[in-house]
């Protein structure tokens, strides 16, 4: 079983950077694509980035598009989200899911592992 163990979330203002890492262990030879995800209270979770395990392809949901950056160290079998120029419409609970699959999925049920969240709270 992957296990997935996020860190990097907290509070920040506006206009400022958080950088997130999700630690990946267990038989990560499995994990075809990663991504991360958001989530506030009422609402569905949203992809936000993801990148295919093996290199040479990210993707990214409009709404962060130039202001966030995915990348994974290999050595490390850990991913990252750099997060800059944040808003506050960007205060969520994020997770990071790994998945079987090759191609980057934006939908949460073509992932098959989650990490556990953390908060990241945007002030004005």
């Amino acid at each position: 079983q992957v296990q997935l163990v996020e860190s990097g979330g907290g509070l920040v203002q506006a206009g400022g950077s958080l950088r997130l890492s999700c630690a990946a262990s267990g038989p990560t030879v499995s994990i075809s694509s990663m991504g991360w995800f958001r989530q506030v209270p009422g609402k569905q979770r949203e992809f936000v980035a993801g990148l295919r395990w093996s290199g040479g392809y990210t993707r990214y949901a409009d709404s962060v598009k130039g202001r966030f950056t995915i990348s994974r160290n290999d050595d490390k079998n850990t991913m990252y989200l750099q997060m800059n120029s944040l808003k506050p419409e960007d205060t969520a609970v994020y997770y990071c899911a790994a998945s079987r699959i090759y191609d980057i999925a934006l939908l949460t049920q073509s992932y098959d592992y989650w990490g556990q969240g953390t908060q990241v709270t945007i002030s004005s």
